[in-house]
């Protein structure tokens, strides 16, 4: 604390004077300063308020980007399970068609079989009566 000089009529009014002086230039300085401190406080506010923006706008960036990965999957899951159940009718009507065309070929090989002993029947019957022609040649008088 400011100690005052005493004169005739009291403290000294110069001092006093020069202190108040002092006083009001130090309270001017403290207000700037409060001042400053006060726009720095709002412009930091105004920043805050910007970034918690820009967090919601992220948040939201993330939700949507996170549902649409969910439901790519799920496509790409209900997709792979078409093209499996796809897959598998193509083969059962590959392995069908596959035992029909092999049935196909027994059948016809059946019947070859069939048309070959049946030649060999007529051939050896036409060989049996060449032979038997012959046999009859053998019995003619030539006389």
């Amino acid at each position: 604390m400011k100690k005052f000089d005493k004169s005739f009529n009291g403290y000294n009014v110069e001092q006093v004077n020069a202190f108040v002086d002092e006083v009001i230039v130090q309270v001017d300085d403290m207000i700037q300063k409060m001042k400053e401190k006060d726009l720095e406080i709002d412009r930091l506010n105004k920043e805050l308020v910007h970034y918690k923006d820009m967090e919601a706008t992220i948040n939201r960036a993330v939700m949507i980007a996170q549902d649409a990965a969910n439901k790519y999957k799920e496509n790409s899951l209900n997709e792979s399970d078409l093209i499996l159940v796809e897959a598998k009718k193509n083969a059962n009507r590959i392995i069908n068609d596959a035992l029909l065309k092999a049935e196909h070929l027994e059948e016809d090989a059946a019947r070859i079989r069939r048309n070959i002993i049946t030649y060999k029947r007529r051939i050896k019957s036409l060989l049996d009566q060449q032979a038997d022609l012959i046999d009859d040649l053998d019995k003619v008088d030539l006389d």
